[in-house]
């Protein structure tokens, strides 16, 4: 029996704007049940990728298949999709449930029945009869969101969905998203906030320039990436003299009071049996894993963002 088509392959992506290339032979595919983080500084192409993926402009070469079909060839492909991109747009003079009764008549299908349901569902039921325009902007998110949900959507696409908000609205952007997938909708959102994207999210792509850099599990760039070790001993100075004498130990040093260094698991192990042959008794010993907003800036800026080649980066952080 064969497995449904992913709710998004991408192939190959390109959108070129004369002389621009906006987006650079993306490949991703986003998973069922994914959180899928699509992350990048301003001007990466996060945006113009997204319109593409939604049928909304045509791509210059490359394919998009949204659960197996084409957008740019059938609105059919769009059935169990919905979202939003840049900042969702209502009519700020009626009200948030008069703006989604409009929505719901446009759609059909037995939207309308769905309206309190969406309202309660990203907790606007107290507001819904408030004109839009005096919404703060988290509100005005979360109305999208719901305008969204009235498709009964199994794939929901979000552009930059907490930008803007303060850490109140920002909370409850990551209550919802979460509400969301625990219901068994995947999600595929853009973003340049790390925090947000590493609390979300189980799967990212990583883009710089139009290119994907990294694509796949983030505990699996986290891994790749190594860890670093904070080592506080009985005798600190001859600590580091064997830290720095151990084979597969790196970049050891004293800092903050510690001894820092970075080591794969089986030399920590080793390393553990030489301080105690030495006479420096371990007191801590606790690894550090890099942030996914470090592991970003680090794919992101500089020269050595890019893997060897100008390939994205495997999960084993080598050059596919």
């Amino acid at each position: 029996m064969a497995s449904e088509p992913a709710p998004i392959e991408v192939r190959g992506l390109v959108k070129r704007y004369g002389d621009l290339t906006a987006v650079d032979h993306v490949d991703l595919t986003v998973r069922a049940g994914d959180v899928y983080g699509y992350l990048g500084p301003n001007g990466a192409g996060k945006t113009t990728s997204l319109r593409m993926m939604l049928g909304l402009i045509r791509p210059t070469a490359g394919s998009v298949r949204l659960f197996g079909r084409d957008p740019a060839r059938t609105v059919r492909a769009l059935e169990g999709v919905a979202g939003f991109v840049e900042a969702p747009r209502f009519y700020p003079y009626l009200s948030g449930r008069r703006n989604l009764e409009l929505l719901a008549d446009f759609d059909g299908g037995g939207a309308r029945g769905r309206i309190d349901a969406v309202l309660d569902t990203v907790e606007l039921t107290d507001r819904a009869r408030d004109r839009v325009g005096g919404y703060s902007h988290g509100m005005g998110q979360r109305l999208g969101i719901a305008a969204a949900l009235l498709r009964k959507p199994r794939l929901l696409l979000l552009d930059e969905p907490a930008t803007g908000l303060d850490p109140g609205g920002m909370r409850d952007m990551r209550r919802l998203v979460r509400r969301l997938a625990g219901e068994g909708m995947t999600v595929l959102l853009s973003s340049h906030l790390m925090n947000e994207v590493e609390e979300l999210c189980n799967r990212v792509a990583i883009v710089r320039s139009g290119s994907i850099v990294y694509e796949g599990e983030i505990a699996d760039l986290k891994h790749a990436a190594g860890a670093t070790y904070r080592l506080r001993t009985t005798d600190d100075t001859v600590a580091l003299e064997v830290c720095r004498r151990q084979p597969g130990v790196a970049d050891a040093r004293c800092e903050g009071g510690d001894v820092r260094f970075a080591a794969d698991e089986t030399t920590v192990a080793e390393l553990s049996g030489a301080l105690i042959a030495a006479g420096a008794l371990i007191v801590e010993l606790a690894p550090e894993l890099a942030t996914l907003e470090e592991l970003f800036f680090s794919l992101t800026e500089g020269p050595a963002a890019a893997a060897p080649g100008g390939h994205a980066l495997s999960p084993s952080g080598a050059a596919a």
